[in-house]
């Protein structure tokens, strides 16, 4: 749901308890973000403000966001004009999606009083500073007339403030007024759009919310007056601070009234929480389609270069042809003094036939045999090289689809932040990741072992791991395990190391063998097939080549259950 004027509305009647309360920290997360740190009565507050086009927003936040190293300019501004000041009003303008914090100097001999304009409009959202007479300190964010703005937002501007040709329902003296209003937009489409588009900051889908508590259709004006009583209840709690946002499902919420008024800052810390998730699933599947974007680029190249290889492994089908050519010729080679020919029949000595072989007119008799002699040795000099060549390129495609089967079922930002790390360190990866845009953290060597977490069961008193990337899987099996503990591995299918903690028995039953297996099948990519095969064996028999990639390993004495996941 969009952040709409009834969501301020909720938000800064609650934030008006901050108010006597000292700014004593300002942070600049990104370019979209400000954090003010708030103290007062013996607590601390941070309040967040966000003009990011998608998740603009303000309330009060308990969830830290990284600070940069170098402070970016606006924050600087900030540091230097409000740190010491103390919010004195919160002004609002009906349910304009706009606020100004009016901050007073903490004592007389600082400056006079500052505003701290914000406007959150979708991707016009800005923040701006402003002195006591309204001039433009600076902002976020510049715009000015030229680029189709109807105003300057920019320093030593007066500010101005936005426009709007829609009503304030916080003005309307009756219902008759609200629905002869509403019916002059009816025409255009239904009470619903009728509405949103009539009255400034009552987002469509607080309507239909509304809508589903009253369960009304608004196809009556009964219904539509129902409508309205709710809205002016809404806004009248919104004052005593009795609201509170109900979720719905994992995309939406609305507000609704409480009974329950002990949590000062209901409304502001669900948001917080909301947005806090909305804007993680955002950067995780961002990143996640980063990542992709740049293995499956890896993945065309060496998919093309095994079918240039295969195209080689086909020229070089030829080579017998060559030599048996250039033999047959050899043989009868007597019989012709440097002759300039078409063809050549001759007796193929191999079948007892007669075979007619193609020369080149424009070299002699002796000159083809030497050049199907040549192309003979090439092809058979290529063909040994190119049989390595196409073995080294089927293991590096499969390690590439391991990788692309961890992304896909990678579900947090650290998971796929463990797999950039580990394209990051092999040569296939390295000019892809130079060259993309993808931000890599920079890892602590110490306590490397730390950062490995991976899934845990416990089976019949026993302990089965199971990795959740190459990277864990390896750790599991060369490192976590022990010698005797049991590896479980879907077999010529990619998917995840499971250990199953044997604490030195060597007699585990088969259920328990089964179920281990279960959960091989179910981590891999053959989940939703039937009848999936599972190798296990002990781990002493499992081993690492030198040179291998992450999560590639050879193993013996294994044997195969079959399950259905």
């Amino acid at each position: 749901m969009a952040f709409d004027g009834l969501t301020l509305k909720a938000i800064t009647c609650e934030l008006k308890n901050l108010i006597g309360y000292k700014i004593d920290k300002v942070f600049e997360p990104t370019t979209n973000d400000i954090v003010l740190g708030l103290y007062g009565e013996r607590s601390r507050y941070a309040l967040s403000i966000c003009i990011d086009s998608k998740f603009y927003r303000i309330n009060l936040t308990t969830h830290p966001k990284p600070n940069p190293t170098k402070s970016l300019n606006f924050c600087m501004l900030l540091r230097k004009h409000i740190i010491g000041y103390k919010l004195k009003r919160i002004q609002t303008f009906g349910l304009e999606r706009l606020l100004i914090l009016e901050l007073e100097p903490f004592s007389s001999f600082e400056e006079s009083t500052k505003y701290l304009i914000i406007e959150l409009m979708g991707k016009h959202s800005n923040i701006i500073l402003a002195d006591k007479d309204m001039v433009i300190i600076d902002s976020i964010r510049h715009t000015n007339m030229s680029n189709n703005s109807y105003r300057n937002i920019f320093p030593k501007e007066q500010y101005v403030f936005p426009k709007s040709n829609k009503h304030n329902i916080e003005n309307i003296k009756s219902f008759n007024e609200f629905y002869e209003i509403i019916m002059q937009q009816l025409k255009n489409g239904s009470a619903e759009n009728a509405i949103s588009n009539s009255f400034i900051g009552i987002s469509l889908n607080h309507i239909n919310f509304f809508k589903q508590k009253l369960n009304i259709d608004t196809n009556s004006k009964t219904d539509i007056e129902k409508l309205y009583n709710m809205i002016l209840n809404i806004l009248a709690e919104a004052e005593n601070c009795k609201l509170s946002f109900e979720q719905i499902d994992n995309k939406d919420y609305g507000l609704i009234i409480k009974d329950d008024t002990s949590l000062p800052f209901n409304c502001n810390f669900f948001i917080d929480d909301f947005y806090y998730k909305k804007e993680n699933n955002a950067i995780f599947i961002s990143y996640r389609n980063n990542v992709l974007k740049l293995i499956l680029n890896v993945l065309k190249k060496y998919n093309k270069r095994l079918l240039n290889i295969n195209d080689k492994l086909n020229d070089c089908n030829n080579m017998d042809t060559y030599k048996l050519y250039g033999e047959l010729i050899t043989a009868n080679l007597y019989k012709y003094n440097n002759e300039h020919l078409d063809n050549l029949e001759v007796l193929n000595y191999h079948t007892g036939k007669n075979i007619l072989i193609p020369l080149n007119k424009k070299y002699s008799v002796n000159e083809n045999m030497k050049i199907y002699y040549k192309k003979y040795n090439k092809l058979k000099n290529a063909f040994a090289i190119v049989q390595i060549q196409k073995k080294e390129t089927e293991q590096e495609l499969k390690y590439i689809e391991s990788i692309v089967y961890e992304l896909e079922n990678a579900t947090t930002i650290e998971e796929i932040q463990i797999i950039h790390d580990e394209i990051s360190e092999n040569i296939i990866f390295k000019a892809n990741v130079s060259h993309s845009k993808i931000q890599k953290k920079k890892n602590k060597k110490k306590n490397v072992n730390n950062s490995f977490n991976p899934l845990s069961f416990d089976i019949g008193g026993y302990t089965i791991l199971v990795g959740r990337n190459n990277k864990e899987n390896d750790w599991l099996t060369t490192k976590c395990a022990s010698p005797t503990d049991l590896w479980f591995h879907t077999k010529d299918i990619h998917g995840s190391h499971v250990i199953l903690k044997t604490k030195g028995n060597n007699t585990i039953n088969s259920d328990i063998l089964y179920k281990c297996a279960l959960l091989a099948a179910k981590h891999s990519k053959g989940s939703s097939s039937a009848n999936v095969p599972v190798d296990y064996t002990q781990i002493k028999f499992v081993k690492k080549p030198n040179g291998a990639k992450p999560g590639m390993v050879i193993y013996t004495h294994n044997k195969t259950l079959y399950v259905n996941p």
